[in-house]
């Protein structure tokens, strides 16, 4: 079967190329034809710019694809699978950008008639916030300091909203970020450069934040959110690091004060049985689009209001790479590609 998908052929470069599929649907797998893929910018640009630490991708190694979250309708299923028919509308994790996903079942999940494409296929992506919440164990009422406000430290400002944090404070240098946030529910918003930023921060959370979601990946990112953490506060380390320049005076920031540091990677979860602060993707997965079929979340102000054609990546990925306003979310739209055709 033929089908068209975005590869990264070699650093910096993308393409849309003919990807072969088989014919058969093996047992126990899912054929589905996206509507919708989302672009995750940091990521996508740590494995097209060939960045360290990309997750299962072996350094220097291309090609490449991406497209790890999208929604569309099930096309055929393979034998056994039981939880999925054709017709039905179902978000795909782990796949790629591609007009097709062959994937195991497992990797599917089906979603209400209340949620659009166009969410559902972000709802993956903003379980990695969720992961990194549920790992600091929130309680209602307690604050809540985001560092960074890109893609995930939005989802992170719009789930602490939803899971009872207050107040929320939201840093990054970037002023349409700090914005961003703002209207994605964060009480306050701060550049890390302004003077006395770590002291604003502490009066705004009486002493500091109980919980503290660390986006940036970066050591200074890290130290400065330190310095704005509660004794005894915890602290999710969410952002991937793609270098290994970390000076921080564990003693005085840690040590001390009795902060918990816990890793936060997405991978980093049971494959099945969730218990408390540790989900299964697909039970987070379901969880998110339970709240937003019950009106309780929304990331309808996050999602672009018009999609790429996949035959535009080239262009996509080269404002991924230089333009560092590019938006916080971008996503494809396989329908037009098909239109276009």
């Amino acid at each position: 079967m033929q089908t068209k998908g975005i590869v990264f052929t070699s650093p910096n470069t993308a393409e849309l190329i003919g990807v072969e599929l088989p014919d058969d649907i093996e047992r126990g797998k899912v054929l589905v034809k996206t509507v919708i893929s989302t672009i995750s910018p940091g990521t996508e640009r740590a494995v097209i710019t060939d960045a360290p630490n990309c997750g299962g991708f072996r350094d220097h190694v291309f090609p490449r694809r991406s497209g790890y979250s999208s929604a569309g309708y099930v096309e055929k299923v393979g034998d056994g699978v039981k939880s999925v028919k054709p017709g039905d509308r179902v978000i795909v994790f782990w796949g790629t950008h591609s007009s097709y996903n062959l994937v195991p079942e497992r990797q599917v999940v089906k979603i209400e008639d209340e949620v659009s494409f166009e969410e559902a296929a972000v709802v993956f992506i903003s379980t990695f916030s969720l992961a990194a919440i549920r790992k600091c164990r929130l309680e209602i009422g307690e604050s809540a300091l985001v560092m960074g406000c890109g893609l995930l430290g939005q989802f992170a400002v719009k789930l602490l909203r939803c899971a009872g944090a207050a107040p929320i404070v939201a840093v990054d240098p970037v002023a349409s970020r700090r914005a961003e946030a703002l209207a994605n529910g964060a009480d306050a918003a701060f550049d890390p450069n302004e003077p006395d930023f770590v002291k604003k921060v502490r009066d705004l959370t009486g002493g500091g934040a109980k919980v503290v979601i660390e986006v940036t990946g970066v050591g200074a990112g890290l130290d400065g959110a330190l310095d704005c953490t509660a004794r005894f506060g915890r602290v999710a380390l969410l952002g991937c690091t793609r270098d290994k320049n970390f000076t921080i005076d564990y003693y005085r920031k840690v040590h001390t004060p009795g902060i918990t540091m816990i890793g936060a990677h997405t991978n980093a979860r049971p494959e099945r049985d969730s218990a408390p602060g540790w989900f299964t993707q697909r039970e987070d997965i379901t969880s998110v689009l339970r709240l937003i079929a019950a009106g309780r979340l929304n990331f309808k102000s996050i999602i672009p209001e018009e999609p790429y054609s996949p035959a535009e990546c080239a262009r996509v990925y080269e404002k991924v790479i230089n333009d560092r306003s590019f938006p916080t979310l971008a996503q494809y739209s396989w329908e037009k590609l098909q239109e276009e055709n």
